[in-house]
Formats: C-alpha cells, sequence, structure tokens
C-alpha cells in the first residue's frame, strides 16, 4: 500500500477528489464507494481496513460528515512517506494528503452548490426545479444504502458475520420508519461491538 509522493500522483488524486465532489449529492459520504474503488482497487493505495477505518473513526467521532475524507488523505500522505517510521516528513505529508483531498472534496462542490442555490432560489417556481428537487431524492437515498453495503461487506467473513448483517438492515429500518436520532444508534452499535455480539 504505497503511493509514490510525486507530483501527478497528488494531482491525480485532487482530480478524482474533485469529480467525486461533483457527483457528491447527499454528501461526501455517498460518494465512498467509488473511492473506495479508487484508492483501494485501483491505485491500492490504501488498504481495506485503513479505508472502513477511516470511515468509522469519522462518523463516530462529533464534527461534519466529511471528516473521513481528511482521514483517508491522512493515511494516503503516511502511506506515500513509508508510514509513522519515517519521522517528521511522514506526518508533514499526511498533512499534505488532508489539504489535497478536502480541498478537492470540498471546493467544487460548494461553488456548484452555490451558484446552483442561488439561481434556484431566483426560479423556484419553474416546474423543473420542482422536479429537479424531487427526483433527486432516489438517488440520494440509493447511494446511501450502497455506502452501508460496502461498509457491511468490507468484512472478512460475510457467512460469519450474520449479525453485523441483521444489524445493518435493522438500522437502515429503524432510519427509514422512525425519528430515532443516529447517535442512539451508533450508541448501541458501539455497546454491542464492545460486548462482541456484532
Amino acid at each position: 500500500m504505497n503511493m509514490a509522493p510525486t507530483f501527478a500522483n497528488w494531482l491525480e488524486l485532487f482530480t478524482h477528489f474533485a469529480t467525486l465532489s461533483l457527483l457528491g449529492v447527499g454528501g461526501a459520504i455517498t460518494t465512498a464507494p467509488d473511492m473506495h474503488r479508487y484508492l483501494v482497487h485501483q491505485q491500492g493505495w490504501l488498504s481495506d481496513a485503513q479505508f472502513t477505518s477511516s470511515i468509522a473513526l469519522s462518523q463516530a467521532a462529533p464534527g461534519p460528515n466529511v471528516l473521513f475524507v481528511a482521514l483517508l488523505g491522512w493515511n494516503l500522505g503516511l502511506n506515500a512517506a513509508g508510514g509513522p517510521v519515517a519521522g517528521a516528513i511522514a506526518w508533514w505529508t499526511a498533512l499534505l494528503g488532508v489539504v489535497v483531498t478536502l480541498t478537492a472534496i470540498m471546493l467544487p462542490s460548494s461553488v456548484l452548490t452555490y451558484t446552483a442555490t442561488r439561481w434556484a432560489h431566483h426560479n423556484r417556481e419553474l416546474r423543473a426545479v420542482r422536479a429537479f428537487k424531487t427526483g433527486m431524492a432516489p438517488i440520494v437515498i440509493a447511494l446511501l444504502v450502497a455506502t452501508g453495503w460496502l461498509l457491511t461487506a468490507a468484512h472478512d467473513q460475510p457467512a460469519r458475520d450474520w449479525r453485523l448483517w441483521l444489524l445493518t438492515a435493522m438500522a437502515t429500518v429503524i432510519v427509514w420508519r422512525t425519528k430515532l436520532h443516529l447517535l442512539w444508534l451508533l450508541g448501541t452499535g458501539a455497546l454491542l461491538g464492545a460486548f462482541g455480539l456484532v
């Protein structure tokens, strides 16, 4: 799992994440399946464990949903420098990874959102604007389901992890059908994991 710390690799990473930024309908987390494909399978810059633990840690921490992108960048930078044993250069390269990934995922979507929101606000009565808003809901839901599937399927032995699949299905139904706050579900999942039940 090593990324050569060349300008071309950093530019390729920035370009890919900037493209994903424009596709991140519903937030950056909806692009996690393609990030996984690109970073783990296509480039081999991160391991499966690094990817899933970056998402899990950032979702458990307070703060914005997009924190997982910063952790992915951090791990990429550490890998590019040769790991934490490389000393200060590893920490600076990890910080560069954070800056590259976060800037790429935030800048294009922020500019697009600002511009489109101003336009849509001025034209909110148009039929096309109302249709667009209505049509985006199923897309966001499908992208979130794909992200959940990816995180659940990343375990080594899915046949043994039937409890995890059941917990995922139950959490999906609870989120869909109730107004229970997500922190209760996160806490329940943490307790079940701490007791070794999932």
